[in-house]
């Protein structure tokens, strides 16, 4: 069974602008590097990963595509494009799209004020490059908002694959939020262009690294009910996730999970979707 990280970041401060980063955010306010990931992908026996944007900007695209070039541990990368600004858009989408391993774009909507940016007709116009060019689209919902549109951006979009990034934040702890994340998630998962990571599933109440495969099972069994092991693929969100307990501890209790499912399924929550999803090269060719 191959098995494949499909959601970590990397950075380099002297190498791109990370706005978002500062003091208050501890341990994640330094480089982190795809050295410091590489032997705890060993341990777990890992062998393939998705490395996923981490700022709106250029740079931290090159820097990720420079890595692949250097790791071929790297199977994808998610990079960054203007979607706002469609004739850029179309520029850089011809130059990313010549990397062996450029798969698809993630747009920063957790840091926008607007909730709709991804409905805006500037945005459809940068998403349409992005479908017709093959690539996927990554998005990282955070707020109600964003889980809502989902279904209305997969059904203007239909030739584009989309995954929701940490299955959009379950509200673990946080009950009053929950009926609205059950509802808004049955009805992306009805659009079959429509994927999700099971990945950085930290409570939304209480000390982020107070959790177990316990308090995720409801969250996760409702995810596998709607979207099937087909469309589902497991991410460390690495280095996120050193702020709810490490890598270590997220590879054990996400394993419990998977524990509860078949030899094939688990395969593909582990590795197959993730392949096929991002056409990981297996042995020299591309995941069908």
């Amino acid at each position: 069974m191959l098995l494949i990280d499909a959601h970590h970041h990397v950075w380099d401060l002297s190498r791109a602008e990370y706005p978002w980063l500062g003091p208050d955010l501890g341990v994640l306010n330094r480089d982190h590097r795809i050295d410091e990931l590489l032997p705890m992908l060993d341990e777990a026996g890992i062998a393939k990963t998705v490395v996923v944007q981490s700022s709106d900007n250029h740079e931290d695209t090159a820097y990720m595509l420079e890595l692949a070039d250097a790791c071929d541990r790297i199977g994808a990368v998610v990079g960054w494009v203007p979607l706002d600004r469609p004739a850029e858009a179309e520029r850089r989408l011809a130059e990313l799209t010549g990397h062996p391993r450029f798969r698809g774009v993630r747009p920063g909507i957790h840091f926008m004020p607007d909730p709709e940016w991804l409905l805006r007709p500037d945005v459809g116009e940068g998403l349409a490059l992005v479908e017709a060019a093959g690539l996927t689209l990554d998005i990282v919902s955070v707020r109600r908002r964003h889980l809502e549109l989902v279904a209305e951006l997969a059904d203007r979009h239909p030739g584009l694959p989309m995954v929701i990034d940490h299955l959009s934040k379950p509200p673990i702890r946080r009950p009053e939020w929950e009926q609205a994340w059950r509802t808004n998630l049955a009805a992306a998962a009805r659009r079959p262009n429509v994927y999700a990571k099971v990945s950085g599933m930290f409570p939304a109440g209480g000390p982020m690294d107070d959790w177990d495969a316990a308090l995720l099972r409801p969250y996760f069994d409702l995810a596998l009910e709607h979207f099937g092991p087909d469309r589902l693929m497991f991410g460390s969100d690495w280095p996120i996730c050193d702020l709810a307990g490490g890598f270590r501890k997220v590879w054990r209790e996400y394993n419990v999970l998977f524990d509860a499912l078949g030899p094939k399924e688990r395969e593909q929550v582990l590795g197959g979707t993730a392949a096929r999803f991002y056409r990981i090269e297996l042995d020299g060719r591309s995941a069908a």
